[in-house]
């Protein structure tokens, strides 16, 4: 896929391989890279796992391999909890006593 001069994408670079991390990192963190996964205008035409420079939105350079084009966010918050259903229910029976003062 081509990405375009001025196209919004997603980077990804290793800052650091797992031997050049610090000594007092944990040994589980210490196994893995530090990695950087940053969005930007592309500076330049490039096809997806190419490496490009791009400009951040604040106006930032980084260098990175493309690794989306137009990316978009793809988080929630968790599955549906049924007990927080009634919170707002169950919150207003406790501090105004239900229908009891809805006279």
């Amino acid at each position: 896929m081509t990405v375009k001069k001025g196209d919004w994408v997603r980077i990804h670079r290793v800052i650091l391989t797992p031997d050049q991390r610090a000594p007092q990192v944990p040994d589980d963190t210490k196994q893995v890279p530090l990695e950087m996964w940053v969005k930007g205008f592309a500076d330049q035409e490039a096809n997806i796992g190419d490496e490009i420079s791009v400009t951040t939105i604040t106006g930032r350079k980084e260098v990175g391999k493309i690794v989306e084009l137009e990316p978009t966010y793809h988080h929630s918050f968790g599955n549906f909890v049924p007990e927080i259903l009634t919170i707002g229910v169950t919150l207003k029976e406790i501090l105004f006593g239900g229908d009891a003062d809805e006279r």
